[in-house]
């Protein structure tokens, strides 16, 4: 089974797009494999300016290929009326105007989290803390150190791997920090495994960009943090369970 992993849109439609436009390339089913499921990670508003159109690209995916959202902590605070930094006037305006769009039936039932193939997928962390705001896994952030924070739940990667193993699962792949990064537990302990992108020959979209890759394999229980979708080089990933792909769409000019 192939699963294409996006999180952090935050409202960005362009970068969504150039995401679609990528996976539906015929060269993008020769490079990876082909695309049975979308994960989205959670957070596809707040912060940009474009949140009708990107619920629109989000609806628009959802018929082509099996969606699977969780949710995050952005998406979180909209439905809630939480306020979170980050959003300019525009951003603020754009998202009050969709309050009541039936385009918000994304977010119907959304889970906190979903696994399958040993794998979890989920905004922030994997922790049980209960109900409080900051502790709910859509706010948990992996760090050095753990405890509670003004923007969430710290907890460290032997917590996370410690839970995963409580639950029988092996992987964990989130979002929310807008970083890309990989932990594996080996033998020797928890290390953190070199991303170093390396560019395809191929241009994946229709604007002629170039995409970039790290390979991972899943030889070993995984921490697996994807990069924000947004912005001029967004993220994402692909995986078949048996490796791991941090993908970039990339501006630059090999």
């Amino acid at each position: 089974m192939g699963v294409v992993i996006f999180s952090d849109v935050h409202a960005d439609s362009v970068a969504i797009s150039a995401l679609a436009s990528c996976i539906r390339s015929p060269l993008f089913r020769q490079a990876f494999g082909q695309v049975d499921v979308l994960v989205n990670l959670g957070d596809l508003i707040h912060r940009g300016d474009r949140p009708r159109e990107t619920l629109e690209m989000i609806h628009t995916l959802s018929h082509e290929y099996h969606l699977m959202s969780v949710l995050g902590n952005h998406d979180h605070a909209f439905l809630n009326g939480i306020l979170v930094s980050g959003s300019d006037p525009a951003s603020m305006y754009r998202h009050e105007q969709i309050r009541d769009s039936p385009l918000l039936s994304i977010f119907n039932n959304i889970p906190m989290e979903w696994s399958d193939h040993g794998m979890l997928f989920v905004h922030g962390g994997p922790l049980d803390l209960g109900t409080q705001t900051l502790r709910l896994k859509c706010w948990q952030r992996l760090s050095h150190e753990s405890g509670d924070s003004f923007a969430g739940y710290n907890y460290t990667a032997t917590m996370a791997f410690d839970a995963l193993a409580a639950r029988g699962l092996i992987h964990m792949c989130c979002g929310h920090q807008h970083q890309n990064i990989c932990c594996r537990k080996t033998s020797e302990g928890i290390v953190r495994h070199p991303l170093e992108f390396v560019p395809l020959d191929a241009k994946m979209d229709r604007g002629g960009r170039n995409i970039e890759v790290v390979r991972v394999p899943l030889d070993l229980p995984a921490l697996l943090r994807v990069g924000g979708c947004h912005g001029d080089e967004p993220e994402f990933a692909y995986t078949d369970f048996s490796t791991f792909s941090f993908i970039r769409i990339s501006s630059r000019d090999w």
